[in-house]
């Protein structure tokens, strides 16, 4: 204690920022080239608007070792990379995402129903066209989902505002001309929260359809 008084003590370094990823992180806006989806001809997928003011930003780290940012805007609209580096900078892979539905399973009947068919190779859901598998393709058997864990920060450095515990699979479709559309679903359950069954109506993004 006498030295600390006399020496003063080591200042605790800053809390690490979150990524920026191709100049998108919290707090920015992103502009979004319509022509993405509109150019679609019979497309799930539809958004309202071209401009994503981002005010969540989620991090994943996968067990092979890669990493996925997630930026979140109020309601929900999710843009994805997928990048090998920590700081995204190599990232490559982007999707667009917007919410389809949301449901808290009423039992764990219901639960268990929902991780069954995120084991198969085709997801059928009321309203929407059949999608295949996207992981594991060519392959029909039953596949285990994927496990994650995901941290959701609202600012650019300090602690996550939530932990999320996601098991999910991801779905495709072809759509004309040369397009294709995506379904997530996911049972995802926030550390001390509910679980709930999530489906998500996505887009595959060409770094050239957004900018920040």
């Amino acid at each position: 204690m006498i030295f600390r008084k006399l020496f003063g003590t080591t200042p605790e370094a800053p809390p690490p920022e979150l990524p920026v990823v191709r100049n998108v992180t919290v707090g920015r806006s992103v502009r979004l080239d319509p022509l993405a989806w509109k150019r679609l001809n019979e497309s799930s997928f539809s958004l309202g608007r071209d401009t994503l003011d981002i005010t969540a930003q989620g991090r994943i780290t996968l067990d092979d070792g890669s990493y996925v940012h997630r930026f979140y805007t109020n309601d929900d609209v999710m843009l994805q990379a997928v990048s090998e580096l920590a700081d995204g900078s190599d990232a490559d892979d982007f999707t667009i995402f917007h919410p389809h539905s949301s449901k808290y399973p009423a039992n764990r009947q219901e639960q268990a129903a929902f991780l069954a068919r995120l084991r198969r190779a085709e997801w059928n859901e009321d309203g929407l066209p059949p999608f295949d598998r996207f992981w594991y393709p060519g392959d029909l058997s039953d596949q285990d989902p994927v496990a994650l864990w995901e941290d959701v920060y609202e600012e650019r450095t300090g602690d996550p505002v939530s932990s999320i515990r996601q098991t999910c699979m991801l779905y495709s479709r072809a759509v004309e001309p040369e397009g294709s559309e995506l379904l997530l679903a996911l049972a995802m359950q926030p550390e001390g929260g509910d679980l709930t069954h999530e489906i998500m109506i996505g887009l595959p993004l060409l770094p050239a359809e957004f900018t920040a």
